[in-house]
């Protein structure tokens, strides 16, 4: 989990100016802020759809009319370039839409053959109180994404943020708040995070979803698999991006747009490209010449494509895994510095020559550095791309649709894309396996994780079938 600390702070990556901070909740506070959830799920549940889904439908509207400001907010606390906060608000808007528009067949219940009885049907009902731990990375995004499906449930929602990232939780709590949500149903809850476990071995808390590291994801599950807790684990990646032909020139350009989006700080980043031998050099040059083109700079500024990393921490921890890599004969294309002066800013880096000794082949690189590995034929390519722990997704990019599709059912992840890299939509499912964690968020996915799928079976007959 986060490393402990007595506040919630907001200081700006670009300037390491301190902006704002909060005292984290006193332990002492966390039952009374969890009993005000259980008890407004007594009534929230009993809601109907349609209250529920014209909340969503009200959210999704003050999410789009206020994307500029939330954007600005995300570029102070975090980094983010504000077209990207925009676009981010924009998707968030788009989530809470669709949760209200299928609202309805979201929650219909199947019907199952009679087998014996007058009728079998499953109902879906929520489970209770869900605790939500989330990231700093995309820091509305990742909350709608467990939010939208779990309001439509009608579960009642904790939400711990990022260390340095309340600003941006707290606005959504207010926009929810504005929607129209019941006093309870949903909380920010700003705890620290030796204080997780507990949360989570309260009887009231049903289930936990958690956005993160791998080690959190381990504390977290760890906790929940104790006390017999459902749990989803959204963990991190080092998707390849596997290249067997096309136009190298607009595939080079699509997977460095894909790569320093978010400054690389996406756990479904392409981090590995994978460039068969007779594209290999073509494509180093095209992803050069566009990490190049990228303008790094205050993400306020309409023109910064790339903004800082989250923190000096975290732009000190990619740079070791740099240095490890090119100490033992890695090559260094471009970049491979942070850039002098303040804030967390780092060069667009390409590095080539990356073997196995090296840190960089096994451990996610997150931030703005792409390792770009050559192979002889395509099951060279696919045996690269899954010699990995991770699994979160993958993409194959060739004019040769039928050859790419086969070759990404191949890749050993839960997203496979073919000619785009990392979509992120409201119907689609959006999950991981292996050390990408378990579970799925998104679509009608999202809805089938923290439900009580019940049965509901009628005969006629005290003495009916069995």
């Amino acid at each position: 989990m986060e490393a402990s600390t007595n506040t919630y702070r907001t200081q700006n990556p670009s300037t390491d100016e301190l902006i704002d901070s909060w005292e984290s909740l006193d332990p002492s506070e966390v039952s009374g802020v969890i009993n005000a959830a259980d008890e407004a799920f007594a009534s929230w549940r009993h809601r109907s759809v349609g209250e529920r889904a014209d909340i969503l439908a009200r959210t999704a509207r003050l999410f789009e009319e206020r994307a500029d400001t939330l954007a600005v907010i995300a570029a102070t606390e975090m980094g983010k370039p504000v077209a990207q906060g925009v676009a981010e608000a924009q998707l968030v808007a788009q989530i809470f839409d669709y949760y209200a528009q299928h609202a309805d067949e979201l929650m219909a219940g199947d019907i199952l053959p009679k087998q014996g009885a007058n009728s079998s049907h499953v109902e879906k009902e929520p489970l209770g109180v869900l605790l939500g731990v989330m990231p700093w990375n995309f820091p509305y995004y990742q909350l709608a994404r467990f939010i939208a499906p779990n309001l439509l449930l009608g579960n009642t929602l904790l939400l711990k943020p990022a260390s340095i990232c309340a600003a941006s939780a707290l606005e959504m709590a207010k926009i929810l708040d504005e929607a129209g949500l019941p006093k309870g149903v949903y909380q920010t809850i700003l705890v620290d995070s030796s204080h997780i476990e507990s949360i989570i071995a309260d009887p009231r808390v049903r289930g936990v979803s958690l956005t993160g590291s791998e080690g959190a994801g381990a504390s977290v599950a760890s906790a929940a698999g104790k006390h017999l807790k459902k749990a989803v684990l959204e963990l991190g990646g080092s998707d390849p991006l596997i290249v067997l032909g096309g136009d190298i020139d607009a595939v080079a350009n699509s997977a460095a747009q894909a790569r320093l989006s978010n400054a690389g700080q996406a756990c479904n980043s392409p981090k590995r490209m994978i460039v068969l031998d007779e594209f290999y050099d073509a494509f180093v040059d095209g992803l050069s010449a566009a990490f190049s083109a990228a303008v790094v700079g205050d993400p306020r500024d309409e023109a910064t494509t790339v903004g800082p990393m989250s923190s000096t921490q975290a732009r000190d921890e990619l740079m070791a895994l740099v240095d490890d890599a090119v100490s033992h004969g890695a090559r260094v294309v471009m970049g491979g510095h942070p850039r002098s002066g303040r804030g967390a800013f780092m060069e667009p880096t390409v590095l080539t020559d990356v073997t196995r000794e090296m840190r960089a082949w096994s451990e996610e690189l997150f931030g703005p550095v792409a390792v770009v590995y050559r192979a002889a034929n395509v099951d060279e390519a696919v045996a690269l791309a899954n010699e990995s722990d991770f699994g979160l997704s993958g993409s194959v990019w060739s004019d040769d649709l039928e050859l790419a599709e086969q070759t990404a059912r191949r890749l050993d992840v839960g997203m496979a894309y073919v000619n785009e890299h990392g979509t992120s939509l409201a119907g689609l499912p959006f999950g991981g396996v292996r050390r990408s964690g378990f579970g799925r968020e998104l679509g009608n996915y999202g809805v089938d994780e923290f439900v009580n799928k019940r049965l509901v079976r009628v005969s006629d007959s005290v003495t009916g079938a069995h």
